[in-house]
């Protein structure tokens, strides 16, 4: 059974049992608490929280998901995957515990003929938490397993919680009995390789404390209504029902296989070093093209790092297999055709995911080259010290700096027949895994904290914006907050969170920042200075209580501040149409990637294959003013997602969008899902000014423009700095570029004639210090200390004394302190180096004074230090290594 009929199989069985079926979310949802959507239920998260009242009673998705705790683990075993599906049915408060056994029950045994999955009923174990009982009777009663085949185990394997103080409760796992050929008898509790989990169903009924039931900690209550959250591994359905072995060898990952056998010549399953390279590639390339597919790019940090370490083992696995050709957009095409079926964003948004991986793919490959370079002075200068392991801190700097795999610099050193501090390494590597887990850990809401605006929330509903339209109400207060905890009353001087029945203010979100303003009653007033929605649906105002005391149910009038508004609501709206210009230019590939909408300000960042051409900008600025003269109406209308893409609308990566959704028209030329709030007619605009652009990762460009007044500012200060130039150069502004390129070679000139001086000066004291040279047991050693002198004079002062020592023995080293720094070059005759002296092996021996390192080839070798003040010991240091041999 193909993989896109069992997903199909599964949607029909629970929308035929009163469940809506729910889109998958996108892999990058704005939750803190997770870098990607790594199990169905996340999308679900705010109903089960209680945050929002859900639309539906009863669910069911098939949610793509990413797990990149383990990515150096994948490919070594055939368990290991980044990417995964998850079919899940979700009951909020509808059925329970008897529910969700009947329906997984029925159909993972029902026939296939009939729909469903047609697993041998026989062949079907389950686990239980050891205290839910009710549990494992309902297996006996409606699924008819016997007891034998129910087995209890602790709340480490069968209790599930968020990690947090909040929702939870014990789970049963759904096994498969692959059979003896797979391992031992005896049920999951002894092999978990030949009883398969394919299912797993949580009963969430619990309220967790801050000490999990996981760990035989009691509940501290039960939900008031209880949930239904349930996950189908498709992969392990998919492989079970394919009759193979395990997911690399279905129907949706075999094929990326099968073209990497093909690029190489070798074949899966004959060796398996090279069977670990072809699952690596497998299903980092279904990982990155899904990732990219949700708007995620490459980077340095975050996703975007994670994006980068998938697709560059990808490069380095096809390497290892021989094959050194770009290879990334093949690998994509193929996912696309896979996954296509199920998920159409991916052949709408290929061109600009093929883009993506070739860019990246090019970028690596010359990494390789910049990178190979570092790596091959580290190990000359790791040979020159007469050293034979390559430090730790250098494998862990190519690794993270230049993106290499340490298997990589593990080979590299192997054939410069070396080793590496592996120790070393991973032990750097385990220092950055703890800092990130300490930066998720700080960012870690905490969902138990937010419980006070939860409670808010359920008592009052959700906030009435009228912020569209109206920029004054009047408005009730229904919760306060100082310091985290809920108050009755804030007295004048202190700072709070208020929230409002009703409210004109704009919550930041979608790129727009918050309004600003004042509410004022009855002998108070507060001053706004932020507004957020801290639990979906509820307007949070941090507020100062400028005067008399607010309490609540106080009556107040809140005012945004509307000049600042109108200059928010230009910046975004100048933002869009910007966009519009921008895929005009470079296709739909140009998909927004960020966005700020300041007052006056606006910053836009987009995905691009290439590098973007300054007279496209101008182009899109031109084009953008030009539409503004059209003055058209600018007009928002709500409907349907389907509908708003169907007139096509410009949804935007990782923003989730529920089933109705607002559209932003500026006319014919630009059409968008937006939340926020912009002008009337474009001509308010009056003026887009692009003021910078730049890349700021691999695939991302930004541009940012001030719009209206601010815009008309910034032309005038240009205008007047033009001037200004003009008159200084006595020339007019037209001439100004040429007569600027004119000084300036000039000046160039000026400055190489100024260098070659120096360097002439310098060098005319090589006859004086080659004659001063010390004979130390017939090597002459010429060691001086040089202020002012750089590292280019440096190296050509020291070549020069060298060649005037003739064929004697000879050791020149030079030391020039710069402030806090000093650097040095030696230099070493050839009589010198056939009496043993490297100049790389006689940098440790004075190094340490100057709290330097350094290195080189035989001849000459260099560095630096941190302690000038060490130079006079650093040459008494080199004194004695010469004398002694």
């Amino acid at each position: 059974m193909e993989t896109h009929e069992i997903n199909k199989r599964f949607l029909a069985h629970f929308e035929g049992r009163e469940h809506t079926r729910v889109p998958s979310a996108s892999l990058i949802l704005d939750d803190p608490n997770l870098l990607f959507v790594n199990a169905g239920m996340v999308q679900f998260k705010p109903y089960f929280l209680g945050e929002v009242p859900p639309p539906y009673p009863r669910a069911t998705s098939i949610q793509k998901c990413v797990r990149t705790g383990d990515i150096d683990e994948v490919g070594k075993t055939t368990r290991h995957n980044t990417f995964f599906q998850m079919a899940g049915n979700f009951s909020f408060g509808d059925y329970f515990k008897e529910g969700a056994i009947a329906n997984a029950w029925e159909l993972i045994t029902k026939s296939q003929d009939d729909g469903g999955f047609g697993f041998d009923p026989e062949r079907i174990w389950v686990t239980v938490y050891e205290h839910d009982s009710e549990a494992a009777g309902l297996w006996q009663k409606v699924a008819g397993i016997p007891s034998e085949r129910i087995q209890a185990r602790d709340g480490r394997d069968n209790y599930w919680d968020m990690g947090v103080p909040g929702p939870g409760g014990p789970c049963s796992e759904i096994y498969y009995d692959r059979g003896a050929q797979f391992g031992r008898e005896g049920g999951p509790v002894v092999d978990e390789d030949r009883y398969l989990e394919i299912w797993n169903l949580v009963f969430m009924q619990d309220v967790r404390g801050e000490q999990s039931p996981k760990y035989g900690h009691p509940p501290i209550g039960e939900l008031p209504k209880k949930n239904i959250d349930t996950g189908m591994g498709v992969e392990r359905v998919a492989y079970l029902l394919q009759g193979v072995e395990n997911v690399y060898e279905t129907d949706l990952v075999r094929p990326v296989i099968a073209r990497a056998e093909e690029f190489s010549g070798r074949r899966y399953g004959a060796d398996h070093t090279d069977d670990v390279r072809f699952r690596v590639i497998a299903d980092h390339a279904r990982s990155g093209v899904m990732l990219i597919g949700d708007g995620v790019t490459p980077g340095n940090d975050g996703r975007g790092y994670v994006l980068r370490r998938l697709l560059r083992r990808i490069v380095r696995s096809m390497r290892l297999l021989g094959v050194h050709e770009p290879v990334l957009p093949e690998f994509a095409s193929v996912v696309r055709d896979a996954m296509g079926p199920s998920y159409p964003e991916l052949v709408a948004g290929f061109d600009r995911i093929s883009d993506v991986v070739k860019t990246e793919e090019e970028a690596f490959l010359s990494t390789l080259t910049s990178g190979s370079r570092i790596f091959d002075l580290a190990a000359e200068e790791t040979k020159s010290a007469g050293g034979g392991i390559l430090a730790g801190d250098k494998a862990f700097q190519l690794h993270d700096t230049y993106g290499f795999p340490i298997d990589l610099t593990l080979e590299m050193a192997a054939e410069q027949g070396l080793t590496v501090d592996e120790d070393g390494f991973r032990t750097l590597m385990e220092e950055q895994r703890r800092r990130a887990k300490a930066d998720a850990a700080s960012r870690k809401s905490g969902h138990g904290d937010l419980s006070v605006y939860r409670e808010v929330l359920e008592q009052h509903g959700e906030t009435l914006f009228l912020g569209y339209t109206d920029l004054q109400a009047n408005a009730r207060v229904i919760g306060l907050v100082a310091d985290g905890v809920p108050v009755r009353s804030v007295a004048a001087g202190k700072k709070a969170e208020i929230m409002l029945d009703r409210t004109p203010f704009y919550a930041e979100s979608g790129g727009q920042v918050a309004d600003t303003g004042v509410l004022v009653g009855n002998g108070v007033e507060l001053k706004v200075f932020d507004v957020q929605k801290i639990v979906q649906g509820l307007y949070v105002h941090r507020v100062e209580v400028v005067e008399g005391e607010v309490g609540l149910d106080t009556e107040l009038t809140g005012s945004v501040d509307a000049a600042r508004r109108s200059m928010i609501e230009r910046s975004h709206s100048a933002t869009h149409l910007v966009h519009a210009a921008v895929r005009g230019a470079y296709g739909k590939r140009a998909a927004q990637a960020g966005s700020l909408n300041s007052p006056g300000r606006m910053r836009f960042d987009f995905t691009t294959a290439g590098p973007v051409s300054s007279d496209v900008l101008t182009e899109v600025e031109e084009e953008v003013n030009d539409y503004l003269q059209t003055d058209v109406e600018v007009q928002s209308y709500v409907t349907t997602k389907d509908k708003a893409l169907e007139l096509g609308a410009v949804a935007l990566f990782g923003e989730k969008y529920g089933n109705d959704v607002r559209v932003v028209d500026m006319g014919d030329y630009s059409r968008e899902l937006c939340g926020g709030t912009h002008v009337d007619r474009i001509g308010q605009l009056g003026l887009v000014k692009l003021v910078s652009d730049a890349s700021i990762g691999s695939g991302v460009h930004r541009v940012e423009a001030l719009v209206g007044t601010d815009a008309l500012r910034y032309v005038r200060k240009e205008q007047l700095l033009v001037s200004q130039l003009a008159g200084s150069l006595k020339v007019p502004t037209e001439q100004l570029p040429s007569r600027i390129e004119d000084l300036l070679t000039r000046l160039r000139s000026a400055e190489k004639e100024i260098e070659q001086l120096k360097t002439r000066q310098v060098l005319g004291s090589a006859g004086e210090l080659a004659d001063k040279a010390a004979d130390l047991g017939g090597v002459s050693l010429v060691a001086e200390q040089l202020d002012g002198v750089d590292g280019n004079g440096l190296r050509a002062l020291a070549t020069e004394i060298r060649n005037r020592l003739g064929n004697r023995p000879g050791v020149v080293a030079l030391f020039s302190p710069a402030g806090e720094k000093v650097s040095f070059v030696v230099a070493t005759t050839a009589g010198a180096r056939d009496k043993g002296f490297a100049a790389g092996k006689l940098v440790p021996r004075f190094a340490e004074a100057i709290g330097g390192r350094g290195g080189g080839k035989p001849d000459m070798a260099q560095g630096g230090g941190s302690n000038p003040a060490g130079v006079p010991q650093a040459i008494e240091a080199l004194r004695a290594a010469v004398s002694g041999g």
